[in-house]
């Protein structure tokens, strides 16, 4: 809910009141009783967003991202080398699968 500022128009009394959107705006000052209150315009903070960026991963320092990209290279060369592993472990258990049906078939 929002906060609007009044002006009383006859006393000029100042205030600020918390208050819905579909409520109506208020009429009598609370310093004076008389109906002279007039909402303003533009009063009160809108959002406010603290830190670096509303995102985590937003305004990143050009460091941060160099960093990133060594990251994404250095996993890519894992993921390689991994598959490499891998590839030679299938070719050798099947090199020794290979050779045992030879042995039972001899």
């Amino acid at each position: 809910m929002p906060t609007y500022g009044y002006v009383c128009q006859k006393c000029e009394h100042e205030f600020d009141q918390f208050q819905s959107i579909t409520a109506n705006a208020l009429r009598k000052c609370p310093a004076c009783g008389k109906l002279a209150l007039k909402r303003l315009i533009g009063t009160g903070a809108g959002i406010i967003f603290k830190g670096s960026g509303f995102y985590e991963t937003d305004y990143r320092s050009e460091s941060y991202k160099k960093g990133a990209q060594g990251d994404k290279s250095s996993s890519s060369t894992k993921s390689d080398s991994k598959k490499t592993k891998t590839e030679s472990a299938k070719k050798t258990s099947e090199s020794k699968s290979t050779s045992a049906e030879k042995k039972k078939s001899a």
